[in-house]
Protein backbone atom coordinates (compact mmCIF):
# COMPACT_ATOMS: atom_id res chain seq x y z
CA UNK A 1 0.00 0.00 0.00
CA UNK A 2 0.75 3.61 -0.34
CA UNK A 3 3.54 5.00 2.04
CA UNK A 4 3.37 1.86 4.85
CA UNK A 5 7.06 0.78 5.14
CA UNK A 6 6.26 -1.43 7.85
CA UNK A 7 3.84 -4.58 8.86
CA UNK A 8 0.59 -3.27 10.85
CA UNK A 9 -0.64 -5.43 13.60
CA UNK A 10 -4.42 -4.68 15.28
CA UNK A 11 -6.28 -7.43 16.73
CA UNK A 12 -4.09 -10.46 15.65
CA UNK A 13 -5.02 -9.39 11.81
CA UNK A 14 -1.87 -8.41 9.90
CA UNK A 15 -3.27 -4.84 7.92
CA UNK A 16 -1.36 -4.84 4.78
CA UNK A 17 -2.62 -8.55 3.98
CA UNK A 18 -5.77 -7.12 4.05
CA UNK A 19 -6.05 -4.70 2.15
CA UNK A 20 -4.02 -6.11 -0.39
CA UNK A 21 -6.52 -6.34 -2.84
CA UNK A 22 -6.85 -2.62 -2.49
CA UNK A 23 -3.54 -1.95 -3.26
CA UNK A 24 -2.19 1.03 -6.08
CA UNK A 25 0.59 0.45 -8.52
CA UNK A 26 2.32 3.63 -9.11
CA UNK A 27 2.75 4.57 -12.54
CA UNK A 28 -0.50 1.92 -13.75
CA UNK A 29 -3.48 4.17 -12.72
CA UNK A 30 -5.29 5.41 -15.58
CA UNK A 31 -6.88 8.61 -14.97
CA UNK A 32 -10.95 9.06 -15.38
CA UNK A 33 -11.13 11.91 -18.16
CA UNK A 34 -14.63 12.73 -19.38
CA UNK A 35 -15.76 8.80 -18.17
CA UNK A 36 -13.64 7.29 -19.99
CA UNK A 37 -9.68 5.79 -18.45
CA UNK A 38 -6.48 7.19 -20.19
CA UNK A 39 -3.39 5.76 -20.59
CA UNK A 40 -0.31 6.52 -18.41
CA UNK A 41 3.76 7.28 -19.26
CA UNK A 42 5.24 4.12 -19.07
CA UNK A 43 8.62 6.10 -18.27
CA UNK A 44 9.49 7.64 -15.00
CA UNK A 45 10.61 11.35 -15.49
CA UNK A 46 14.13 10.15 -14.14
CA UNK A 47 14.07 6.93 -16.56
CA UNK A 48 13.56 9.91 -19.51
CA UNK A 49 16.69 11.76 -18.40
CA UNK A 50 18.65 8.91 -18.47
CA UNK A 51 17.50 7.59 -21.50
CA UNK A 52 18.31 10.89 -23.45
CA UNK A 53 22.00 11.25 -21.60
CA UNK A 54 22.98 8.26 -22.68
CA UNK A 55 22.04 8.50 -26.19
CA UNK A 56 23.73 11.67 -25.91
CA UNK A 57 27.04 10.55 -24.80
CA UNK A 58 27.14 7.42 -27.18
CA UNK A 59 26.35 9.72 -29.96
CA UNK A 60 23.39 7.06 -31.01
CA UNK A 61 20.81 8.40 -33.86
CA UNK A 62 17.30 7.93 -33.16
CA UNK A 63 17.50 6.99 -37.55
CA UNK A 64 18.68 3.68 -36.68
CA UNK A 65 21.69 1.66 -37.06
CA UNK A 66 24.18 3.15 -39.43
CA UNK A 67 22.75 6.35 -39.48
CA UNK A 68 25.38 9.53 -38.15
CA UNK A 69 25.04 10.57 -34.69
CA UNK A 70 24.59 13.55 -32.59
CA UNK A 71 28.75 13.82 -32.52
CA UNK A 72 28.50 13.57 -36.67
CA UNK A 73 30.11 10.93 -38.48
CA UNK A 74 33.43 9.44 -37.93
CA UNK A 75 36.47 10.92 -39.08
CA UNK A 76 39.68 8.84 -40.38
CA UNK A 77 41.40 10.10 -36.58
CA UNK A 78 38.68 7.52 -35.32
CA UNK A 79 36.87 10.00 -33.73
CA UNK A 80 33.31 11.46 -34.55
CA UNK A 81 33.52 15.07 -36.20
CA UNK A 82 31.85 17.07 -33.11
CA UNK A 83 34.15 15.60 -30.74
CA UNK A 84 37.79 16.21 -33.03
CA UNK A 85 36.40 19.50 -33.74
CA UNK A 86 33.73 22.02 -32.14
CA UNK A 87 30.21 22.17 -33.88
CA UNK A 88 28.03 25.01 -32.34
CA UNK A 89 24.15 23.89 -34.16
CA UNK A 90 24.73 24.27 -37.48
CA UNK A 91 28.61 26.02 -37.72
CA UNK A 92 31.71 23.34 -37.73
CA UNK A 93 34.74 24.75 -36.50
CA UNK A 94 37.86 22.83 -37.12
CA UNK A 95 40.75 25.42 -36.76
CA UNK A 96 44.48 24.62 -35.96
CA UNK A 97 43.81 21.07 -35.51
CA UNK A 98 46.85 19.73 -38.15
CA UNK A 99 44.09 18.52 -40.26
CA UNK A 100 45.46 16.77 -43.27
CA UNK A 101 42.13 16.54 -45.03
CA UNK A 102 38.15 17.52 -44.66
CA UNK A 103 36.85 15.58 -42.09
CA UNK A 104 33.29 14.23 -43.09
CA UNK A 105 30.40 16.40 -42.12
CA UNK A 106 27.34 16.24 -40.31
CA UNK A 107 24.11 16.63 -42.95
CA UNK A 108 23.09 20.06 -41.03
CA UNK A 109 26.44 21.69 -41.44
CA UNK A 110 25.50 25.21 -43.22
CA UNK A 111 29.09 27.08 -41.98
CA UNK A 112 32.39 25.29 -42.01
CA UNK A 113 35.92 26.44 -41.14
CA UNK A 114 39.24 24.59 -41.22
CA UNK A 115 41.93 27.41 -41.17
CA UNK A 116 45.22 26.91 -39.77
CA UNK A 117 45.88 23.28 -41.00
CA UNK A 118 47.80 21.34 -42.99
CA UNK A 119 45.36 19.94 -46.33
CA UNK A 120 46.71 19.36 -49.33
CA UNK A 121 44.09 18.49 -51.39
CA UNK A 122 40.08 18.43 -51.59
CA UNK A 123 38.66 16.11 -53.60
CA UNK A 124 35.08 15.49 -54.76
CA UNK A 125 33.90 13.45 -51.85
CA UNK A 126 34.84 16.16 -49.05
CA UNK A 127 31.74 17.90 -49.61
CA UNK A 128 29.36 15.45 -51.49
CA UNK A 129 25.66 15.55 -50.11
CA UNK A 130 26.33 18.65 -48.29
CA UNK A 131 22.88 20.45 -49.94
CA UNK A 132 23.10 23.10 -46.58
CA UNK A 133 26.47 24.34 -46.65
CA UNK A 134 26.39 27.85 -47.06
CA UNK A 135 30.05 28.93 -46.29
CA UNK A 136 33.61 26.98 -46.91
CA UNK A 137 37.03 28.78 -44.74
CA UNK A 138 40.00 27.34 -45.99
CA UNK A 139 42.50 29.95 -44.78
CA UNK A 140 45.71 29.32 -44.54
CA UNK A 141 46.34 25.39 -45.55
CA UNK A 142 48.55 23.96 -48.35
CA UNK A 143 46.09 23.08 -50.69
CA UNK A 144 47.52 22.50 -54.46
CA UNK A 145 44.62 20.50 -56.35
CA UNK A 146 40.83 20.60 -56.13
CA UNK A 147 38.99 18.14 -58.12
CA UNK A 148 37.01 19.90 -61.08
CA UNK A 149 33.62 19.12 -59.39
CA UNK A 150 34.03 19.47 -55.66
CA UNK A 151 31.93 22.59 -55.32
CA UNK A 152 29.78 21.49 -58.08
CA UNK A 153 27.13 19.87 -56.00
CA UNK A 154 27.16 22.49 -53.61
CA UNK A 155 23.47 24.13 -54.42
CA UNK A 156 23.63 26.72 -51.18
CA UNK A 157 26.86 27.73 -51.38
CA UNK A 158 27.18 31.61 -51.00
CA UNK A 159 30.91 32.30 -49.25
CA UNK A 160 34.07 30.80 -50.69
CA UNK A 161 37.72 31.31 -49.00
CA UNK A 162 40.26 29.81 -49.72
CA UNK A 163 43.19 32.38 -49.31
CA UNK A 164 46.57 31.72 -48.47
CA UNK A 165 47.21 28.58 -50.11
CA UNK A 166 49.20 27.37 -53.32
CA UNK A 167 46.48 27.17 -55.64
CA UNK A 168 47.05 26.84 -59.23
CA UNK A 169 43.38 26.90 -60.78
CA UNK A 170 40.47 26.99 -59.50
CA UNK A 171 37.91 24.59 -60.46
CA UNK A 172 34.08 24.99 -61.31
CA UNK A 173 32.31 27.12 -59.12
CA UNK A 174 28.87 27.32 -58.25
CA UNK A 175 26.73 30.46 -59.43
CA UNK A 176 25.12 30.86 -56.05
CA UNK A 177 28.19 32.57 -54.86
CA UNK A 178 28.08 35.98 -53.14
CA UNK A 179 32.03 36.35 -51.83
CA UNK A 180 34.99 35.00 -53.15
CA UNK A 181 38.65 35.10 -51.96
CA UNK A 182 41.03 33.21 -53.07
CA UNK A 183 43.72 35.55 -52.75
CA UNK A 184 47.56 34.77 -52.13
CA UNK A 185 47.67 31.75 -54.05
CA UNK A 186 49.53 30.56 -57.24
CA UNK A 187 46.76 31.65 -60.12
CA UNK A 188 49.02 32.20 -63.13
CA UNK A 189 47.96 32.92 -66.66
CA UNK A 190 45.58 29.58 -66.78
CA UNK A 191 44.38 29.52 -63.17
CA UNK A 192 41.13 30.98 -64.02
CA UNK A 193 39.13 29.41 -66.88
CA UNK A 194 37.37 32.15 -69.12
CA UNK A 195 33.75 33.24 -68.20
CA UNK A 196 34.23 31.49 -64.53
CA UNK A 197 32.39 34.42 -63.25
CA UNK A 198 29.92 35.55 -65.36
CA UNK A 199 26.91 33.69 -64.75
CA UNK A 200 27.20 34.82 -60.47
CA UNK A 201 24.34 37.11 -60.92
CA UNK A 202 24.70 37.69 -57.34
CA UNK A 203 28.49 38.13 -56.48
CA UNK A 204 29.36 41.11 -54.71
CA UNK A 205 33.00 40.61 -53.85
CA UNK A 206 35.84 39.26 -55.43
CA UNK A 207 39.33 38.97 -54.39
CA UNK A 208 42.04 37.58 -56.26
CA UNK A 209 45.42 39.30 -54.76
CA UNK A 210 48.62 38.42 -54.53
CA UNK A 211 48.37 36.09 -57.28
CA UNK A 212 50.08 35.49 -60.95
CA UNK A 213 47.24 36.72 -62.49
CA UNK A 214 48.87 38.91 -66.10
CA UNK A 215 44.90 39.75 -66.57
CA UNK A 216 41.56 40.93 -64.94
CA UNK A 217 39.24 37.76 -65.42
CA UNK A 218 36.48 38.80 -67.74
CA UNK A 219 33.46 39.16 -68.04
CA UNK A 220 32.42 40.40 -64.86
CA UNK A 221 28.82 40.22 -63.30
CA UNK A 222 26.92 43.29 -63.18
CA UNK A 223 26.15 42.65 -59.19
CA UNK A 224 29.71 43.02 -58.70
CA UNK A 225 31.16 45.78 -55.47
CA UNK A 226 34.45 44.85 -55.06
CA UNK A 227 37.44 43.80 -57.16
CA UNK A 228 40.81 43.17 -55.26
CA UNK A 229 43.65 42.47 -57.93
CA UNK A 230 46.60 44.21 -56.29
CA UNK A 231 50.19 42.35 -56.53
CA UNK A 232 49.64 40.73 -59.78
CA UNK A 233 51.20 40.85 -62.97
CA UNK A 234 48.48 42.47 -64.91
CA UNK A 235 50.41 45.26 -67.69
CA UNK A 236 47.54 46.24 -69.71
CA UNK A 237 43.31 46.92 -69.45
CA UNK A 238 41.30 47.22 -72.37
CA UNK A 239 38.90 50.35 -72.59
CA UNK A 240 35.40 47.78 -72.41
CA UNK A 241 37.19 46.19 -69.44
CA UNK A 242 34.15 47.92 -67.16
CA UNK A 243 32.17 49.83 -69.17
CA UNK A 244 30.81 49.61 -72.50
CA UNK A 245 32.41 52.35 -75.00
CA UNK A 246 29.37 51.81 -77.71
CA UNK A 247 27.15 53.59 -74.98
CA UNK A 248 28.27 56.97 -73.51
CA UNK A 249 25.30 56.21 -71.36
CA UNK A 250 26.19 53.67 -69.47
CA UNK A 251 26.89 53.31 -65.81
CA UNK A 252 28.21 50.48 -63.83
CA UNK A 253 27.23 52.32 -60.39
CA UNK A 254 27.71 48.90 -58.27
CA UNK A 255 31.53 48.51 -59.15
CA UNK A 256 33.10 50.96 -56.07
CA UNK A 257 35.84 49.37 -55.01
CA UNK A 258 38.53 48.31 -57.48
CA UNK A 259 42.31 47.91 -56.37
CA UNK A 260 44.65 47.62 -59.39
CA UNK A 261 47.73 48.83 -57.38
CA UNK A 262 50.54 46.59 -57.31
CA UNK A 263 50.51 45.80 -60.54
CA UNK A 264 53.15 47.02 -63.85
CA UNK A 265 49.95 48.85 -65.36
CA UNK A 266 49.52 52.17 -66.18
CA UNK A 267 45.98 53.26 -65.47
CA UNK A 268 46.32 56.78 -67.33
CA UNK A 269 46.55 54.91 -70.69
CA UNK A 270 43.19 53.79 -70.95
CA UNK A 271 41.36 56.67 -69.28
CA UNK A 272 38.07 55.75 -71.55
CA UNK A 273 37.70 52.54 -69.33
CA UNK A 274 36.73 54.68 -66.24
CA UNK A 275 34.02 57.15 -67.10
CA UNK A 276 31.32 54.47 -66.03
CA UNK A 277 32.68 54.18 -62.99
CA UNK A 278 31.19 55.76 -59.87
CA UNK A 279 35.26 55.95 -58.35
CA UNK A 280 38.83 55.31 -60.50
CA UNK A 281 40.36 52.42 -59.49
CA UNK A 282 43.32 52.19 -56.93
CA UNK A 283 46.70 52.04 -58.77
CA UNK A 284 49.46 53.59 -60.98
CA UNK A 285 48.93 56.40 -63.02
CA UNK A 286 52.15 57.82 -63.90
Amino acid sequence: MLGIKKRLWVNNVDIVDLLRPYRIEIGTVLPIVDGESQPSPLLTEEAEEEEASSKQIDGSSPHGPGSPGVLGPETSAGLPTCLLCTCLITTVYCDDHELDNIPPLPKATTHFYSRYNKIGRITKNDFANQNNLKKIDLTSNVITDIDEDAFRGLPNLEELVLRDNRIRQLPELPHTLIFIDVSHNRLGRKGIKEETFKEMANLNHLYLSGNELDHIPLPLPESLQSLHLQDNNIQEMHEDTFCNVKDVSYVRRALEDIRLDGNPINLSKTPQAFMCLPRLPIGRLV
